[in-house]
């Protein structure tokens, strides 16, 4: 007991933070236009703005509050998180201008950079057996919170565009009292270190992919991947409404029911594809697969079949894993962790760059001086990043010289 309920803290942290990704894209459109009063396509440019600022703020500030955490304690930083996340969502509850709303994400990007705390307290309270479990729970918590974003997003903005905002702060709120009571520090003076900023330094990541031999060009094709595939949070709340007149329950709903498929691909089907495939057949297979998935979305015009669509074009998940483990195996077993740094760098970066790019493009084809009316034009555009990355991936590859 004296660990379960500290476990069960972190994961309901872990799965409000995903909420927190999830729960305002429904509601998104409408919200801006309501604060900003422009058009659905200047809603869309606005959109990519709020999102890239959330996750410039994670990308840049996670290495930080990890770094922190081990000076100063898991649990301080995890509370004071989890009070400005409330505090935050009481803020975009009632912005009424768009600066706020931006603020709002600024800060909600800060407070979502969490998971580093969160999984190392999860390593200070496991046995080295326990913990690829716990981790594995910890993963399943964060895509459960992903899920059910959008659908709880989507439920309660059938009350108003702000109701998401006051649940979701209640919940932070209510989480926190709880971790206030449960929560013990686990950093000790026998593990705790002194802060250095080389550590929290977000680029040295990036830094460190030239001493990782052969692995620069997979690397490569995983963050044009990951550029070309967040087309689907970037602007599909924009492209139902554009396309097919949605409302907010209905993108929640496409949103869960895209984001429990991703789950069931990665988490089940992608050792049966691997079986059949390998990992580099299955690398293949992905990305034609995404191509024609982009394609058929870029030209759906049917809401009923959109809705067909959206589970099946998770098929196209399963290219992640399995780069991973074609990139694990080129470096050495003691560079593991120095790898997985430079993938999470390299999806966070996609993370900034896609959502403008995305929304850019939609705004493009869908405001009235547009001179085509085309909503799914950014699918047209990670159709073209699935080729960059199966030339890169299928490309002549550098043999070393003889000594």
């Amino acid at each position: 007991m004296t660990q379960r309920l500290p476990l069960v803290f972190i994961l309901i942290t872990l799965c409000l933070d995903a909420m927190g990704i999830g729960l305002i894209l429904p509601v998104m459109p409408d919200l801006i236009q309501e604060v900003d009063g422009g058009s659905l396509a200047d809603a869309a440019l606005w959109g990519g703005i709020l999102t890239t600022a959330f996750a410039v703020m994670q990308f840049g500030l996670s290495p930080l509050i990890g770094s922190l955490s081990d000076r100063f304690g898991r649990r301080p930083v995890l509370l004071i998180s989890l009070l400005f996340m409330a505090l935050d969502y009481l803020v975009m509850a009632v912005a009424g201008s768009i600066w706020l709303l931006l603020a709002g994400r600024i800060v909600g990007g800060i407070t979502a950079s969490t998971p580093s705390t969160a999984n190392a307290f999860i390593a200070d309270i496991s046995t080295p057996e326990e913990k690829a479990a716990r981790f594995g729970l910890a993963g399943a918590a964060f895509g459960v919170g992903f899920v059910l974003g959008p659908m709880v997003g989507g439920a309660l903005a059938e009350f108003g565009t702000r109701a998401p905002f006051f649940a979701a702060a209640a919940l932070s709120a209510a989480n926190l009292v709880f971790g206030y009571f449960i929560l013990p520090e686990t950093v000790t003076d026998r593990i705790r270190r002194p802060f250095s900023w080389a550590r929290a330094n977000p680029l040295g990541a990036f830094a460190s992919v030239s001493a990782l031999p052969g692995a620069f060009r997979l690397v490569l094709v995983f963050f044009f991947y990951q550029v070309a595939f967040i087309v689907y949070p970037a602007i599909w709340a924009y492209f139902g409404q554009a396309r097919f007149g949605w409302g907010p329950g209905m993108i929640g709903l496409s949103l869960a029911s895209f984001g429990v498929a991703i789950a069931i691909v990665q988490g089940a089907l992608i050792r049966h594809v691997l079986k059949f495939l390998g990992e580099r057949g299955t690398v293949t297979w992905g990305l034609g697969f995404n191509f024609c998935a982009f394609l058929a979305m870029a030209l759906v015009t049917s809401g009923p079949l959109a809705l067909i669509l959206t589970p099946l074009t998770a098929l196209g998940a399963v290219v992640t894993p399995a780069l991973q483990g074609i990139m694990s195996r080129t470096v050495p077993d003691d560079a593991q962790g120095e790898l997985q740094g430079v993938l999470t760098s390299a999806g966070a970066l996609a993370m900034i760059i896609s959502p403008l790019v995305m929304t850019s493009v939609f705004s493009a084809f869908t405001r009235e001086s547009a001179p085509l009316f085309m909503p799914g034009a950014p699918f047209v555009v990670s159709m073209a990043l699935m080729v960059v990355c199966g030339a890169i991936f299928l490309g002549p590859r550098k043999v070393p010289r003889p000594s």
